[in-house]
């Protein structure tokens, strides 16, 4: 009896000390909403968990951070500190709910790599605009993130008015040119992915990925050419992180210029990990503030 009562004590304690944490960090009249993807298309049931938008009304002009989460990434723990950082630097912000799991290592490996080299693009391409099937995972075509973008843009252009959110839409579609990308680990490769064929406002990839052609080979996708110019990325990683050195050799295989490579290497707390230490430790701020520019 006693523990039934206290999971939901406990879940209550967490729902304050998230809303307490979210009044601190985004004060009025900045405004946050939690609105899950079901809200605003109801063929998704998967990865149902509300997307994480904080704003400040008074940047009318601000362009949009969109931040895609990494594997197992839950988005209304994402990194906050860097949400506030960008809303600061002018940007709206959106942390995306989207289908992330299984990771692009778990399935792209082994006899699935040995029989398709592009495996990686391929599971990419299909998570991110859902228009070429990839039958080695179970997301349907409107689990996409391109499609949970823009139905979610199209939601908040008609529900919320202050935010004025057309400005990031353009024929139904989002408005690319308008958009800054990041993303942490998978997310920071979706980010780079989607920059490849539009063009976008800046690229922050935090720690993204490690995709292969073939063992110890990194993807091909990697080199090919950008519609996004490669002065508008950036990428980051930790040098401590198991895959730091593979990382880095595909931020240079897209041809990100050196002074946009950051590695980190301040101490990692126990029991975190250096992996996702670039969007967590408030330390990298000065960072952080390089690598959004200006957002208006």
């Amino acid at each position: 009896m006693k523990i039934k009562i206290l999971f939901p004590v406990l879940m209550l304690l967490c729902f304050v000390y998230a809303n307490a944490q979210d009044s601190i960090l985004f004060p009025k009249p900045q405004v946050v909403l939690k609105i899950k993807p079901s809200e605003t298309d109801s063929r998704i049931t998967k990865a149902d968990t509300p997307h994480f938008i904080a704003y400040n009304p008074s940047n009318e002009q601000g362009k949009l951070l969109l931040f895609i989460p990494g594997t197992n990434g839950i988005v209304l723990k994402g990194p906050k500190n860097l949400f506030a950082t960008a809303i600061e630097q002018g940007y709206a912000v959106i942390n995306m709910s989207y289908i992330n799991t299984p990771a692009i290592a778990r399935i792209c490996k082994g006899e699935n790599l040995e029989a398709n080299a592009n495996c990686a693009a391929d599971f990419r391409n299909w998570r991110v605009y859902g228009n070429t099937e990839f039958p080695l995972i179970e997301d349907a075509s409107y689990d996409a993130i391109v499609n949970r973008l823009t139905k979610l843009l199209m939601y908040l252009s008609e529900n919320d008015k202050q935010g004025n959110w057309n400005r990031f839409l353009e024929n139904g579609s989002p408005k690319w040119s308008e958009i800054a990308l990041a993303g942490q680990s998978q997310g920071g490769g979706m980010s780079a992915f989607i920059a490849k064929t539009h063009l976008v406002a800046r690229v922050i990839d935090f720690s993204g990925g490690w995709d292969y052609s073939a063992k110890n080979e990194i993807a091909n996708w990697y080199s090919t050419a950008s519609v996004t110019p490669v002065d508008r990325y950036y990428g980051t990683f930790h040098k401590k992180e198991p895959m730091a050195e593979t990382i880095e050799k595909t931020y240079k295989a897209m041809n990100i210029p050196e002074d946009h490579i950051y590695g980190f290497d301040m101490d990692v707390p126990k029991g975190k990990r250096a992996h996702s230490n670039g969007v967590r430790n408030l330390g990298y701020k000065d960072q952080w503030i390089a690598l959004l520019g200006k957002g208006n």
